[in-house]
């Protein structure tokens, strides 16, 4: 990686940080927004780097509490959604920073919030099943109490992806960092 690059991946790692150790309101959050990000810009590696530490880190330091068992649920959750901000930009090269951008972006919010959801309440249902209860019970239960939040995760990535995600690339893409041009070079195709 060059200097710029692991900057740029060292400014968003803090900045996620720094943002998932603030107090906010349940499930609404940024941390996959950056991961996503970083991924699109840096590459899946980079983007599940950033995803990966932030959790970690947020297992540890979290206003909400530790973690405990559910921590490498949230890690491998977070990881998986920079993981497929990369994936996205190797599968969608010609569309990104046209006018459908802000779309796709938005839904891929959904799907990382649904993805990163489902994984820990996977990993919360695993909690009760080490405790005793009945496996299909287990895994059940997380899922059906913690939709309410689901959703509120789910609205809440697509608002914040679909309005920010142009952006805030646009803003990364001004500190000429190699491998950013993609979306420069796009926008004049589109």
């Amino acid at each position: 990686m060059q200097t710029r690059q692991l900057t740029l991946l060292s400014m968003l790692t803090a900045l996620s940080i720094g943002i998932q150790l603030t107090p906010r309101p349940p499930n609404v959050e940024f941390t996959s927004f950056i991961s996503f990000t970083a991924g699109v810009i840096l590459g899946s590696g980079a983007g599940g780097f950033v995803g990966a530490l932030t959790m970690l880190i947020n297992g540890f330091l979290s206003p909400w509490g530790q973690a405990g068992m559910n921590m490498p649920f949230q890690v491998v959750g977070m990881a998986l959604a920079g993981f497929l901000g990369g994936v996205y930009k190797m599968l969608s090269p010609s569309r990104l920073g046209s006018k459908g951008f802000c779309l796709e972006t938005a839904i891929m919010g959904a799907l990382v919030a649904l993805i990163y959801d489902l994984i820990t309440n996977v990993g919360f249902g695993l909690q009760l099943v080490f405790s005793g209860m009945d496996p299909a019970l287990a895994l059940l239960l997380p899922i059906a109490y913690g939709s309410f939040f689901s959703l509120i995760h789910i609205a809440s990535n697509v608002v914040v992806f679909g309005a920010l995600h142009l952006p805030f690339a646009d803003a990364l893409n001004h500190l000429n960092v190699e491998g950013l041009s993609w979306l420069k070079r796009e926008r004049l195709h589109s």
